[in-house]
């Protein structure tokens, strides 16, 4: 049984979620700021959370900065309407996803799903699982696009969040093109985003990091200086 924490200052929202996923087969924590999540991530293995930006003390984004830097954990952003900025920050953070309130309880449960199956457990072995569906190949590499994985040249699940997937899946599938930074963030980004295209560079300098033996010197991910960034692996 997967176990998520959902961390929320509203105890309405907190217990309409508990009730709603655990009504779908999930395990629910709840916590109300980042010292509560601190003391449950102190108890025991969570898999997935729900983290609503605008928490009292140490917000949402501080402790998505925060947990990046230790834990793979699944990181779904809850945010107000209005926080188009933080919505951008907290993926160039490292959170995986965001939904915005007022939320459809199906949307929650469509992508906890979808990151869920994205989030290898300790002892699972997906390299053992065969992928289907439409796949890119570069140097060694897969990229899974139905089933948003990357998997390295030795055959492992390599984690990406869903602002680098995105990006990635966007170059290798205009592999020769030229993208301009605002050709990047209308294939990447959803409409309710403001326009930001430094966290395009920031999302490449992560991808980087991943996917080219020297990110220092990219081979496969290259800036077109005054231009954008160029896939140039050849893919198949």
């Amino acid at each position: 049984m997967h176990t998520i924490a959902v961390v929320d200052d509203d105890p309405i929202t907190r217990e309409t979620l508990k009730s709603y996923l655990e009504g779908e087969g999930y395990r629910v924590m709840l916590a109300r700021d980042g010292d509560q999540l601190s003391a449950l991530l102190a108890r025991g293995r969570i898999d997935l959370l729900l983290l609503d930006i605008r928490l009292p003390g140490k917000d949402g984004l501080m402790v998505t900065r925060e947990l990046r830097a230790t834990s793979n954990i699944g990181i779904i952003l809850i945010t107000g309407r209005s926080d188009r900025m933080d919505r951008i920050i907290g993926l160039e953070l490292g959170a995986d996803d965001y939904i915005t309130k007022p939320f459809e309880p199906r949307e929650i449960l469509a992508r906890t799903r979808s990151l869920l199956r994205r989030v290898a457990r300790p002892g699972q072995s997906p390299t053992t699982q065969p992928l289907s569906g439409r796949i890119k190949r570069f140097e060694g590499w897969e990229l899974h696009l139905d089933k948003r994985r990357l998997r390295d040249p030795g055959g492992e699940d390599v984690r990406l969040t869903s602002a680098e997937f995105d990006l990635l899946a966007a170059l290798v599938e205009n592999q020769g093109r030229v993208l301009t930074r605002d050709d990047l963030l209308d294939l990447t980004m959803r409409g309710d985003n403001v326009p930001y295209d430094r966290s395009i560079d920031r999302l490449v300098r992560r991808l980087r990091r991943v996917i080219e033996a020297d990110p220092a010197e990219p081979t496969r991910i290259v800036t077109v200086h005054g231009m954008g960034y160029l896939f140039q692996a050849a893919v198949e």
